[in-house]
């Protein structure tokens, strides 16, 4: 069994955590994300909007590339390589299976919470409302319509987009941190990365991210709620990458989550806890991926 590298866990550490950190302190200095400075007047492009998915979520990617070169680790397993061939069927776990989990939490929050269960669309309808107060006009199609786009957008199409920025952690947190951390087994690896990786998102969740900053015990809550979210994500993307010996699953599942974990919402009358659900990032919605968790930690790969 290989030792564990402590020395290029630290030096990656420091750089995910100094670069990102320090972002967000750019960040909170500037007015936080509810009182960004505009970049572009009269659009929602703010410092927080360019610096969030850029500078903070990179950070991880950033490190990995940083930590090879400083400390001279050579460029051979990056886990770059697709192997979709003999993979595929996890590119489609990653891709389908997350919108499922999403869909799951979603379904065990409403059953457990049917109060606030909102069939009408009442949260589309108001966004409509304001749209149309915006542009001085009328959206022509049916809310029912346009609830469709936007599933239908948030599974087909906007996992590709969202992928991109995925990767910035992906490459970071399982193409590096991952390997080097599978000499403590791969049960408390997966354990380690998750309260990395939760921790690692605190001074954005202490923003407002996620939760927003109104829901009762904020931020403390929010940084428990996030160390469970990361933790049961956290263990179904590491089993892909560890599986697929490749990045590229866990960084489509990340797109997916990322592009669907709000979908919930929109069936919601808006006044749950958001440390609970709708949402993937609460624990009720993350139900699914903890099912799916424990299965893996049950039953880990022999890799």
């Amino acid at each position: 069994m290989r030792s564990l590298d402590r020395k290029r866990v630290v030096v990656f550490l420091a750089f995910a955590f100094g670069v990102s950190w320090a972002t967000a302190a750019v960040i909170f200095f500037t007015g936080g994300f509810a009182e960004s400075p505009s970049l572009v007047p009269g659009t929602p492009i703010t410092l927080a909007f360019v610096l969030l998915p850029t500078a903070y979520m990179f950070s991880p990617a950033l490190a990995h590339v940083l930590t090879r070169h400083l400390t001279r680790e050579g460029w051979s397993g990056l886990r770059l390589a697709p192997r979709f061939r003999e993979g595929w069927r996890l590119w489609v776990a990653a891709w389908l299976g997350t919108a499922f989990l999403v869909l799951v939490g979603a379904a065990v929050f409403f059953v457990v919470f049917p109060g606030v269960f909102d069939p009408s669309l009442g949260t589309i309808r108001e966004q409509i409302s304001a749209a149309e107060a915006d542009m001085g006009g009328s959206v022509s199609l049916p809310v029912e319509a346009l609830f469709a786009i936007q599933v239908a957008s948030a599974i087909l199409v906007a996992p590709l987009v969202n992928s991109l920025l995925a990767f910035g952690e992906e490459f970071g947190w399982r193409a590096y941190l991952q390997p080097k951390l599978l000499p403590l087994g791969f049960r408390r690896a997966m354990v380690s990365i998750g309260v990395i990786w939760g921790v690692w998102h605190w001074p954005i969740i202490a923003m407002g991210h996620n939760y927003g900053t109104d829901y009762p015990g904020s931020p403390w809550l929010g940084f428990a709620a996030t160390l469970w979210f990361t933790f049961v994500v956290g263990t179904f993307l590491g089993y892909l990458t560890l599986c697929a010996g490749s990045v590229w699953p866990a960084v489509i599942g990340h797109g997916t989550l990322n592009a669907t974990a709000g979908l919930p919402i929109l069936l919601s009358t808006g006044e749950a806890n958001p440390l609970l659900g709708p949402a993937s990032v609460g624990v009720i919605g993350s139900v699914g991926f903890a099912v799916v968790a424990l299965f893996i930690l049950l039953r880990p790969p022999q890799k």
